[in-house]
């Protein structure tokens, strides 16, 4: 490329954050904008029909705007229910996505008891199944569909105060013995979880390994971009980077030091 690829990040809230710097660290001299759809936070209190029409709504404005290269939904929910409606709607963008991390959880386990932490409308989608069903067949594999986790963890980014009981609650259906067996690999199937992952290893009855999806994003997105742009190009001036929150609202004092060590003013 004769300059650098312009590179979307897309969440319902900040959980993207995770797979935005697992990204630039791959692209340091990419244009990012990362577009937070706070304004319809949380996508776990939508239906179906709802929830796409609104990821197209907000997308287009996006893509009208800013006209990226590759667009990055870094949400399992958004992506495992409008992921094909926004290939068909834009031919032309470059899509990535994020999906349950289900197979190399099943290729890590020793004991085959995995579980998969996640929103409640990802456990319910008919893709998770799929993805079971091809690559975890000789697991038994535990759905946690938490009702709570995205909004403690967009809280924490906020720099508010989470209590242990809070999330230890949340995450105590992960933990399942069997047969003298216990799970030993959590799947993170939201890409907020991980902004809690330190907290869940400290509360965690036993030690497990939780799958963290967003390097391997961050290098699918890097492949893409080789195939149809080339690798990433040299850039003298300091990296363009912003965040914008579909709401207008303008970040708090503590949540705009966050994004600042991200590398990412608010616009």
């Amino acid at each position: 490329m004769t300059r650098s690829p312009k590179i979307l990040v897309f969440d319902s809230g900040l959980g993207g954050l995770t797979v935005f710097s697992e990204i630039a660290k791959i692209r340091p001299n990419a244009e990012f904008v990362y577009c937070a759809d706070d304004a319809g936070f949380p996508y776990g209190s939508w239906g179906e029909p709802e929830l796409v029409a609104r990821i197209l709504a907000v997308m287009a404005a996006q893509i009208d705007q800013h006209e990226p290269d590759i667009v990055v939904i870094a949400c399992n929910t958004a992506s495992t229910l409008a992921l094909p409606q926004l290939r068909a709607r834009w031919p032309g963008v470059l899509f990535v996505g994020t999906v349950p991390a289900i197979k190399p959880a099943a290729a890590m386990s020793r004991t085959k008891l995995i579980s998969v932490l996640a929103t409640p409308g990802t456990v319910a989608r008919d893709y998770t199944q799929k993805l079971i069903q091809e690559f975890a067949g000789g697991c038994a594999v535990t759905l946690v569909g938490s009702k709570h986790l995205a909004k403690l963890a967009e809280s924490a980014i906020h720099g508010e105060e989470i209590a242990d009981g809070a999330i230890a609650s949340e995450i105590a259906s992960c933990f399942v013995q069997r047969e003298g067996a216990r799970t030993d690999v959590i799947v993170l199937a939201c890409t907020h979880y991980p902004l809690l992952l330190e907290s869940f290893a400290r509360l965690a009855p036993w030690p497990v390994d939780w799958i963290d999806s967003a390097p391997a994003i961050a290098r699918r997105a890097d492949q893409v971009l080789v195939e149809n742009l080339g690798p990433d190009a040299p850039n003298g001036d300091a990296p363009r980077r912003r965040a914008i929150f579909t709401s207008g609202a303008a970040p708090s004092e503590s949540l705009a030091a966050t994004l600042a060590r991200y590398g990412l003013p608010a616009a």
